[in-house]
Parts: C-alpha cells; sequence; structure tokens
C-alpha cells in the first residue's frame, strides 16, 4: 500500500463526451452524495476488496478513501467521500463537508450517488457542489427496489432534470447487480495515461489507517442511539512481525456514559467489538491480529478542531 498520488486531470467538458480511443486510460473519479445512500458499498464492489467501512448509520465514512481497480485497460482511482452534511453544524460536519469538497478538485468524473426512488434537496445540495466543467454519471443505486421500466424510468427522468448527466447507470452495490456496466461507462471519460499504481494495489492508506476505520465500524455496528457518532478509533501501537500484527488500539468517545455502553456488562460488548474488528483485519491483511482495545473520555472531542487534527482528520 502505497502513499497518496493524484491523477492528472484532463477533463472531457461540461457535457462529458468521452476522451478519444486508444491507449491506457487512468482517471481521478470522486463518488459522492448525501449520507447513507450506499457509497462505500459501491466503493467496496468496484474494488472487490473491503477498503471503506460500512453501517447503515449516517456519517460511517469520516475520511476520503481511495479505492484502486486495474484492468488491462485501465486504472480507475476511486475517492470515497464522507456524505454532505446539511443538517448539523460543529468542527466534525465541517471538516466532513470540506473533505468532500477537495475530493471534486481535480476529479476527472464525478459518480452521483442516489437512492433509487428518493432524490429530494439534500441530494440537489451535493450536486451543486459539483464544478460545471466535471462530467457526472448519475448512479442510481438500489436499483432492485425500483424493478421494472414502468417504476425506473419516471424516476430517472425527474432526477436528470436536476443536471445534465453525462450517462445514467442504475446498480445494486449489495448485489453488484449492473457494476461491471459502470465500470464500462467510467474508463470511456478517463484521460489516457499511464497507471500510477500497480495493479495489485487497491488502496492508498496504510494498514493502521484501516485498522482504525475496522474497529470503529463495529462500534457503529454494535451500540445505538447516538453512541456512535460521539465515538472515534485510534491506533497507540502496530506492529509487525512476519504474518503477525500486534496492535494497540483505543475507542475514544465523549462522555463517561458513553463509555460504560461500550464496554457494556462485564466487558462483553467490548470483547465483541475488538473480535469482531479482529477478525475483518485478519481478512483484509492476510495474516494474525494480536489486538488489545481500550475506551477513552475525551470531552468535546467532534467540536474541537485541535482534537480533530490530533485524531487524523483531514484538515486541509
Amino acid at each position: 500500500m502505497t502513499a497518496a498520488t493524484r491523477c492528472s486531470a484532463a477533463h472531457a467538458g461540461a457535457e462529458g463526451a468521452p476522451p478519444s480511443a486508444g491507449g491506457f486510460r487512468c482517471g481521478l473519479v470522486a463518488i459522492v452524495g448525501r449520507p447513507n445512500v450506499g457509497k462505500s458499498t459501491l466503493l467496496n464492489r468496484l474494488v472487490g476488496r473491503k477498503v471503506s467501512i460500512t453501517s447503515a448509520k449516517p456519517q460511517t465514512t469520516r475520511h476520503r478513501i481511495i479505492g484502486i481497480h486495474t484492468t488491462g485497460a485501465a486504472q480507475i482511482v476511486f475517492v470515497d467521500t464522507p456524505g454532505f452534511q446539511t443538517r448539523e453544524g460543529g468542527a466534525l460536519n465541517r471538516v466532513l463537508n470540506r473533505t468532500v469538497r477537495n475530493a471534486l478538485e481535480g476529479s476527472d468524473l464525478v459518480l452521483f450517488v442516489v437512492e433509487a426512488g428518493r432524490f429530494g434537496a439534500p441530494d440537489r445540495a451535493v450536486l451543486d457542489l459539483v464544478p460545471r466543467s466535471v462530467p457526472v454519471v448519475l448512479v442510481v443505486n438500489k436499483s432492485d427496489t425500483l424493478r421494472g421500466p414502468s417504476r425506473m424510468l419516471p424516476f430517472l427522468e425527474r432526477a436528470t432534470r436536476a443536471r445534465a448527466f453525462a450517462e445514467a447507470v442504475p446498480v445494486s452495490a449489495r448485489t453488484g447487480r449492473q457494476v461491471g456496466e459502470l465500470v464500462r461507462v467510467i474508463a470511456g471519460y478517463l484521460p489516457e495515461q499511464p497507471p500510477l499504481y500497480g495493479a495489485d494495489e487497491i488502496t492508498d492508506r496504510s494498514e493502521r489507517f484501516l485498522a482504525a476505520e475496522l474497529l470503529r465500524e463495529k462500534v457503529f455496528r454494535a451500540v445505538g442511539e447516538e453512541v456512535p457518532y460521539g465515538a472515534t478509533a485510534v491506533i497507540d501501537r502496530f506492529e509487525e512481525a512476519g504474518r503477525l500484527r500486534r496492535i494497540h488500539a483505543a475507542i475514544v468517545v465523549e462522555k463517561p456514559g458513553q463509555k460504560a455502553i461500550v464496554i457494556g456488562e462485564g466487558g462483553e460488548k467490548l470483547k465483541a467489538i475488538a473480535s469482531a474488528a479482529r477478525r475483518d483485519m485478519e481478512a483484509l491483511f492476510g495474516g494474525k491480529v494480536f489486538l488489545e482495545v481500550w475506551v477513552r473520555v475525551r470531552k468535546g472531542w467532534r467540536g474541537s478542531a485541535a482534537e480533530l487534527r490530533r485524531l487524523g482528520y483531514e484538515h486541509g
């Protein structure tokens, strides 16, 4: 896994005619949309491995995540982004929204992901962020919930009134339906240039970062109410010895009551969270993982720009 590298921007124009056919293609493709439309699930499906965490709760994705899909003819560098926050303020949400805006800069193509049957003001707010100079593909996720042209076509007609999209592709990120067609469409809009990553690379993020994300995902899935939104995960120590990783991590929460919920009666909740995270780490890293997890209280971390920087949130 390598440090971040950016593909050059070579846009196809406002309404997005594909570049001429010929040599190898490579480009940066931003995945944007309102919270909880399945952007991270789509990225994982496109890459073929789990590089971005998922849950049913909004705000699961908090970082810019790159996933790399390489074929013999093209390399697509996908950038998953947090769902654009339109309802709440606060330092964390400002960071998340800035991450979305930054991901759009220099993109060769944008995948604007919506949920089949739903297109409203939050979707339009995200779409308004996309520069008119960048071609946009409308990706209708969960398309299996609108089966048949009689249901899908009216929705597409309504959604496409918002912008002259370069293409519209209904998919199901969960089942993989039409994802191959989406890859074919994307490749046609990328500039001709050499690949920027090795053919076997799937992300630019380090194993240390991915370990923290997998742990945070388990918190989101294991506890309810508002606890996940006040929680994050950090790696204190990450050591490799052959195929063994020794990882010491902490779940950071805002309140003592949240700490008690994460730990659970007799520590059972924390044990379950750590065990589930360890299994996913072993599957992703391809080796054994020794994982120790603590829970810490850091009051008001979401509202402090300095705390967010210390906890690894992008702030550029």
